[in-house]
């Protein structure tokens, strides 16, 4: 699908002569893990299989952008949580488990480091980059709030008013799992205008509130 798909949905579009952009979600796992904060211009080191097809379909995008002139923009987002995602994901899958009693593995101890931004800021941040007036150009969603799974984990957990210890197990890590993604983002603020409006906490709170109402369905 991350490359085949996306060449066939190329070769399509350049002979459509009604599109007017093209946004690319694609994920920061391309670059591989990473000890600072990186720009756009950052080279790719993916280091899973995953990562490299995704890698791979962006690449091919960019070419059919260079070359036929299509209107092509990338994203490349944080770690993105809200109301309505699915239950593996760890913030849902924390909060469930507070809910219903029930063990959450933590792998590798959650040392790795993520930023975490809620849907609709970054729906917020895609609807601006298909309007850029600018084309080729990758964009960069992300907070600059930067936690470890298990400060994450350990957020959540309290929040739920259950205990860390009862919750949580901690686990070895999974191969391939990069250590961290310092994504820098200021190109989109400062050119497009984009901030994030919904915090972690308040968006943590949101989202405990959606897997309480719908807790019955999740059973």
């Amino acid at each position: 699908t991350n490359v085949m798909a996306v060449t066939k949905i190329a070769g399509i579009l350049k002979n459509y002569d009604g599109l007017e952009k093209f946004v690319q979600v694609t994920t920061p796992e391309v670059y591989g893990s990473t000890k600072t904060k990186i720009d756009e211009d950052a080279c790719v080191k993916p280091s899973t299989p995953y990562a490299v097809s995704r890698a791979a379909g962006d690449m091919m995008l960019k070419i059919y952008q260079e070359q036929f002139g299509l209107p092509i923009n990338f994203t490349r987002s944080a770690n993105v949580y809200g109301a309505g995602q699915q239950l593996y994901r760890i913030i849902p899958r924390t909060i469930l488990a507070c809910l219903t009693n029930q063990k959450l593995i933590l792998d590798g101890g959650g040392l790795s480091k993520r930023a975490f931004i809620h849907i609709d800021d970054v729906c917020n941040a895609t609807l601006l980059t298909a309007r850029a007036p600018v084309i080729g150009e990758t964009y960069h969603i992300s907070t600059d709030e930067f936690v470890s799974i298990k400060t994450l984990v350990e957020k959540i957990v309290s929040t739920c008013g259950s205990q860390f210890d009862d919750v949580v197990e901690l686990g070895t890590e999974r191969l391939g799992k990069d250590n961290a993604y310092f994504l820098e983002s200021a190109k989109i603020r400062e050119r497009l205008g984009w901030s994030e409006n919904v915090s972690l906490d308040n968006g943590i709170r949101e989202t405990i509130n959606w897997m309480n109402k719908y807790l019955e369905t999740f059973r």
